[in-house]
């Protein structure tokens, strides 16, 4: 049987161009917080995707960028776990970058 995140990936949320996967997940339920890692100009920046899963008729996975109602409050912290995530790893970067 698939690992839970080999079935939740879905092939309406591809990886970027490049291929690169992404840095980091977090996972509420049936919401998700991608966090995406991109290089410009020797540089990070960092954009995050969220996802709800769903299962269709046919028992497959899927992800839908529409929310309901209830969904909002785990987007919400979803949102907090990125943006704290996102800043740590600027405040690693900045310190290894300093020690080199």
């Amino acid at each position: 049987m698939p690992s839970k995140n080999d079935r939740t990936a879905s092939k309406s949320n591809p990886a970027p161009v490049g291929g690169k996967p992404p840095v980091e997940t977090f996972r509420l339920g049936r919401i998700k917080a991608v966090v995406w890692e991109n290089d410009v100009d020797q540089q990070k920046y960092y954009n995050v995707s969220f996802a709800r899963t769903y299962m269709d008729e046919a028992k497959e996975f899927h992800d839908s960028d529409s929310f309901g109602r209830d969904d909002l409050p785990l987007m919400a912290k979803l949102a907090d776990q990125a943006h704290t995530f996102i800043f740590s790893r600027l405040s690693e970067l900045k310190a290894q970058a300093q020690n080199e």
